[in-house]
This record gives C-alpha cells, structure tokens and sequence, in this order.
C-alpha cells in the first residue's frame, strides 16, 4: 500500500513510512539578520549568492559584517544546520545547504530560514536532502509570494510541508546513498566541464597553427612577418568587395519571395557555417528598387555591425543587408580559406570597430584589409584540414553538451527515487 505525502504532488511513499508536517520534526526556524556593514576582519556572513543550486556552500564570494553586530551569536551556524534560501528570484528561492562546519565562525543573512531537527526524529542531510527534492519539484516556486525582481517563502509555509519520514536507521542509509551519489554526479560534471573547456580551446589552437601563429589580417602598415612562402596582398586584389543594402519595408510586395536576404539575427547560427537559408527573403523586385545585389555561391560575407566579426559563405545566390561585407574571391583566392582568415582574425576585425553605441568596421577601413596567403593550392589545403578539425571539434561540443545535459538532470532522478522509497 502506498500513502500519498503532499496535496500538491503525485509523490508516494512505502506504507512503513510516516508522512508528518514539517513542523512536527523541526525544533528551530529562525530567520538570519540584514546587515549594510562591513568589516573585513570581521565574522562571515553566509547570503543568497554563497550556495549553490547543487546544495552547497561557495565561499568565494562571502562577506564579513562586525562581530559586535545586534547579538550576534543567535546567528552562529552549528554543524548540522540547514539553511534554506527563502528570498530570491523565484527560479532559485529554496536552494538549500547543510552546513557541516567552518574552520571560523559564520553568521547568516535574512535571506535565509535556519532550521535545526529534533535529531531523534529527522537528521539534518535527510532534510537538506528532501528540501533540494521539492526544490526540484519547484513546489517552492508553487507557495512563494511574489514582487517585482523576487520572491520568498514564508516560514509558516515552509513548516506546513509534510516530509516522508521513515526510520531513523534508514534515514541514515538513504542519505548515505544519496550523499555518495550526488558526489560521483559532481565528479562527472566537473570532468565533463573540463572536457567542455579543452574542446573550446581546441579551435584557436588550430587556427594558431595552421597560420603559423600569425594573424593573417591587417588594415595598417602594422602586421605579422609572412611565413615562408606567404605573402601579404591588399584583399581587393583578390577579391571583389560587395555592400549589402535592405530594400525598403513600405513595400511590403518585395518581400516574401525566393531571394534568401541575410540580415543580423541570422549571423549568430551561421557564423562559421555555410549559409543556404535566411530568416526572411526578398524577391526581384525588392532587388530592382534598392542596392541590394543578388551575389553568387561561395561569397564570403563578414558582419561589419553590432556582431562584429562572424563570418558565413553563400551556398546559393542571395543579398545581404547593409551590415555586411561581402567578399567575391578571384581565382587567387579560395573562399573557404577567405571565410577561415576572417575567422582567424576575428579579434584583430572587432579592434577595427569603433562607435559608442553599436561598433561598426567601416568601409574605408574594409578597403585596407590586406591579407596573407599562401599559394593557392596551399590555401586549399588548409582549408581541407582546418574545416575537418573544426567539425570534429563541434560535433564533439555537441556531444559532451548533450553527456551534460544528462549528468544535470541525474540529480532530480535520484532523488525522486529516493524519496518515493525506491533507493
């Protein structure tokens, strides 16, 4: 037989479980204390920002408040504390921690609601265990009062939960269980983090080294000495530079044509891809009545505003919008190794920006690009190598973000088994 716990879930529990209002178990809630000062050799004051969505303390970003603050020692945390997050947005509020110790004394802020057990009956990590479950279970979101930019959980709501409670002794093996768990999830996450961080520092490696460690870009007399059998040429020389231009929105008859018209919201999910689809499309009369051209395959386009610096090239004929740059490539050039410089550059591009509220690289600075190549056959070369390593590079991304995902929602997984007794 299984007895419902809480009105407000579907949650079961076995029926040699008690199910018991929180307040029955607890033997103190007390609210912590709002200080404005500080002191930097004073006495640690725990707040909101200092734990974690996983259940634990970060400590970096603590603050000390004086030691002679309003009686003070009513707020010293003791081992075996939980401390519940009863104001934040309402995404965050009831993020709990259990304090095991410090090597100095820690107060806390208002921020959060203490609560200590009648230890014969609750233990403390079973508790912040079951608080971070219905944290999941966003039952804290459900109960919450709400005002502009946060929320918080009052204590009488708090203590109204029932908690499942089953022996003392099996309190103790299913946080046990728990704790272990939790902690190989932590150790795969940060693997899998240090994987992530590896795989985001692959491609810059690689661009490094197949431009021989140079930035193959400039706009001034100042640039890197060309490798052996490279050569610095002015990128008009090898390429027909093109502006875009936006025909205009009082005709609403030159738009929704076969014409693919890239603008800036498509940039961002193009950059460094082959663009073969836009947001919106224009047609050939949008064409005929603005200075939008229609440019071939394989043009290179740079966004020159606001995203300054991501790079596509045209799978197919299409105009672009004023805050691009395009680039036609003459058969010294070859367009996929023209796309993988600018992204080479990319850093050297955005310091050729200026404005002061949206960076622009403007036209007369456009003109002055030069570029350094190497022959031909060389450039297609490196474009080979170069956009094979980068697609293994994102696949992998794709990969490790996907193993992420999964290892993030294992804790919700877990302590839903737990506390339906499955553990």
């Amino acid at each position: 037989m299984m007895n419902a716990i809480h009105p407000q879930t579907n949650q079961k529990i076995p029926s040699v479980w008690r199910s018991v209002r929180l307040s029955s178990v607890i033997e103190e809630a007390q609210s912590g204390f709002a200080s404005g000062e500080r002191d930097p050799v004073g006495i640690i004051q725990l707040r909101m920002n200092n734990v974690t969505s996983r259940g634990q303390f970060d400590w970096s970003s603590s603050i000390r408040v004086p030691p002679c603050s309003k009686n003070i020692e009513a707020y010293h945390l003791r081992a075996g504390d939980v401390l519940f997050n009863n104001t934040n947005s309402t995404d965050l509020v009831g993020k709990t921690a259990l304090f095991i110790g410090h090597e100095e004394p820690v107060v806390f802020s208002n921020h959060f609601t203490r609560l200590r057990t009648r230890t014969s009956e609750l233990l403390p990590d079973f508790l912040s265990l079951w608080l971070q479950h219905q944290w999941q279970n966003r039952v804290f979101a459900e109960i919450c009062n709400r005002w502009i930019g946060q929320s918080a959980v009052q204590r009488d709501k708090l203590l109204e939960l029932h908690i499942p409670l089953p022996t003392i002794s099996e309190q103790q093996r299913i946080a046990a269980i728990l704790t272990e768990q939790m902690a190989t999830v932590d150790r795969a996450r940060a693997a899998t983090e240090a994987q992530m961080l590896t795989c985001s520092n692959l491609p810059r490696s690689y661009f490094h080294r197949c431009f021989h460690g140079i930035t193959p870009l400039s706009a001034t007399s100042i640039r890197d000495t060309a490798p052996t059998g490279w050569r610095w040429e002015m990128l008009s020389n090898l390429a027909k530079l093109e502006s875009g231009h936006t025909p205009s929105r009082y005709h609403p008859e030159w738009w929704g044509g076969t014409i693919p018209w890239l603008a800036l919201p498509d940039i961002r999910a193009l950059d460094g891809k082959v663009a073969y689809q836009t947001l919106e499309n224009t047609n050939s009369d949008g064409i005929a009545n603005s200075s939008a051209r229609v440019l071939p395959a394989e043009t290179v386009v740079l966004s020159r505003t606001a995203s300054v610096g991501f790079v596509t090239m045209m799978g197919r004929p299409m105009a672009t919008s004023q805050d691009f740059v395009n680039w036609v490539c003459g058969p010294q050039l070859d367009p996929r190794f023209l796309a993988l410089l600018l992204r080479a550059s990319r850093d050297c591009i955005r310091s050729l920006s200026s404005g002061a509220v949206h960076k622009t690289v403007y036209m007369p600075t456009v003109k002055a690009f030069q570029v350094c190549i190497p022959p031909l056959g060389e450039q297609q070369r490196i474009a080979a190598t170069l956009s094979e390593q980068l697609a293994t590079v994102e696949q992998l991304s794709i990969t490790l973000s996907e193993q992420l995902n999964t290892i993030n929602r294992l804790p919700a997984t877990l302590l839903r088994h737990a506390f339906n007794g499955e553990l």
